[in-house]
């Protein structure tokens, strides 16, 4: 077989080779449950179906609008809400910002601060706010931004810092 490189041939192989370089730098598939900037493979536990269902909220702030997403997942993490003043020294601190559509749907998450030495703590808190999810519509604000500051103990307890206690 006599194979000539001719310009046409040179040219389609570039595209070729440019149309395969920028099919492997597009997102990679994400994991079920997952949703963009998560940092851990954590995904929804649906075990509960008697969990109850969030109030819409009728803040008019993103800033209001944290106490009301604060308190629902007080609502559904009873159990692991530290009662009290969280000791001077904690596990780890963590400040997730979390969109969430005009349903409270979580679209993404941005970590501000990870607690990058405790993975699984990372893990454990996408684990809830993917759990959380819908979380109360933000009915006036269409959509919201949700930030927050997870304050953990080594036990795994934890305090939101728009509900907490304070330290000791």
């Amino acid at each position: 077989m006599n194979f000539k490189l001719t310009p046409r041939r040179l040219a389609l192989a570039g595209a070729l080779v440019s149309s395969l370089w920028l099919a492997g730098c597009g997102t990679p598939p994400t994991a079920p449950g997952a949703v963009p900037g998560q940092l851990s493979n954590a995904t929804p536990d649906r075990g509960d179906t008697n969990r109850p269902r969030p109030t819409p909220s009728n803040a008019t702030t993103a800033r209001d609008y944290r106490k009301d997403a604060a308190r629902y997942v007080y609502q559904l993490n009873k159990r692991r809400i530290y009662e009290g003043k969280l000791p001077p020294m904690l596990y780890a601190v963590g400040t997730l910002q979390v969109d969430l559509d005009a349903g409270g749907k979580v679209m993404s998450m941005h970590w501000m601060r990870a607690p990058k030495h405790a993975p699984e703590v990372i893990a454990e808190i996408e684990k809830a706010v993917l759990e959380a999810s819908p979380f109360p519509a933000p009915t006036k604000l269409g959509k919201v931004t949700w930030t927050d500051t997870w304050l953990w103990d080594e036990d795994g307890h934890f305090q939101l810092d728009t509900l907490s206690e304070g330290q000791l």
